[in-house]
């Protein structure tokens, strides 16, 4: 260290100062600043590469080398990234070490994913034997993605996944089928390291549900699913074809275990509020339904589509893809094949009387009177 003299005041400094401690004159603009020393990779680290040409992101982080050829020579691996900096490369080998991970699969495009994804679930599962119905709808709901096939599925963000749903001009049974797919994939990927955000989680379908219109399930349909009621879904299915109300409304049903009927309804209002007893076939299941753990969406995608996949009944005899609000069919097909009396079958149903003078003012039935005529019906 050297003295030095401050220009403004004279008293006498040190050349390290960056200021005169007595006048508080600048002597150095800046002061001077160690660069930051790079650490030294550790045997079986890896490596970090500087790559030529100007790049935003020129550092390229390698895994440590596993394989060799038959001359010795290392078998080149993939990079599992690209950095802004060494230190970020540093970073990223550091994570890798304490968690090692596929790297082929780190640029692994959308269908790639899927392939994989799929090979596991379909092909390498011995464990549980899928329909041939589930098969084509995860195949169909891939094809409907066409524009992220060939992405890298790690740099996929949320906006490109709903434009593809918002690009498909099929009905909102189709979209649905989509998303579960986002959905079942990102896990997947997680798992695998692959991606740390699943960004399928908030895309949503900006059409209307067009599930109003629907297919009733035929009896043989109904056979099925009660030879399949030990399924806590198939039996909430059978509770739903027995009762009627849309699908929406089930997250918000009053519970009447004395009484034993449900009492709520949405969209009219003759529909809201609206009391309907339970059937001889649905009174376990109903007494054992909890309204506030009722996800209508989860269940429709998660539960409801699948499981129809894998008895083999997705799809009604007609070719249309069967929907909750086909639940809503059969209960009305039910009334009319056991003579539920037509204004009883309005009641239970939530349906406006319109100009029905007389059966507005005078069509009212009592709770005894619905659970009569409801338990004409059987499965």
């Amino acid at each position: 260290m050297a003295l030095i003299i401050c220009p403004e005041c004279g008293h006498s400094i040190s050349d390290k100062a960056i200021a005169c401690p007595s006048c508080g004159y600048p002597v150095q603009a800046k002061p001077i600043r160690q660069a930051k020393r790079r650490r030294k990779l550790p045997n079986g680290f890896g490596t970090i590469k500087k790559l030529s040409g100007n790049r935003q992101n020129p550092y390229a982080a390698y895994p440590p080398t596993t394989e060799y050829q038959l001359t010795g020579s290392p078998v080149a691996q993939p990079a599992i990234g690209y950095y802004h900096t060494w230190h970020e490369a540093y970073d990223a080998l550091a994570d890798y070490k304490k968690s090692p991970y596929d790297v082929s699969m780190i640029n692994a495009t959308f269908k790639e994913i899927y392939d994989a994804w799929f090979d596991e679930k379909y092909v390498k599962n011995q464990k549980r034997k899928f329909s041939k119905s589930s098969v084509e709808t995860t195949k169909s709901a891939f094809k409907n993605c066409a524009s992220l096939h060939d992405k890298t599925f790690r740099d996929l963000r949320k906006a490109d996944l709903q434009k593809a749903v918002d690009d498909c001009p099929l009905k909102h049974a189709s979209l649905e089928l989509i998303i579960n797919l986002y959905h079942q994939m990102y896990a997947f990927a997680m798992e695998n390291d692959i991606v740390d955000k699943d960004y399928s989680a908030t895309v949503k379908i900006n059409i209307p549900d067009d599930d109003e219109k629907g297919t009733a399930f035929t009896p043989e349909e109904i056979e099925i699913l009660k030879n399949n009621s030990d399924n806590p879904t198939v039996q909430t299915i059978l509770m739903m074809i027995c009762t009627g109300y849309r699908i929406s409304a089930y997250s918000s049903l009053k519970v009447n275990l004395e009484e034993k009927y449900f009492q709520g309804g949405v969209k009219t209002t003759a529909g809201k509020d609206r009391i309907v007893p339970w059937t001889a076939d649905i009174i376990d299941y109903a007494r054992n339904f909890k309204p506030e753990e009722f996800k209508p969406k989860e269940f429709r995608i998660r539960e409801f589509y699948p499981t129809l996949e894998e008895l083999g009944i997705a799809y009604a005899p007609t070719g249309e893809k069967h929907t909750p609000h086909d639940c809503r069919h059969t209960f009305s097909w039910l009334c009319d094949k056991y003579k539920v009396d037509p204004l009883s079958k309005h009641i239970l149903m939530g349906h406006s009387l319109g100009k029905d003078v007389e059966a507005n003012v005078y069509g009212h039935r009592t709770l005894t009177e619905l659970r009569t005529e409801i338990n004409k019906i059987r499965l």
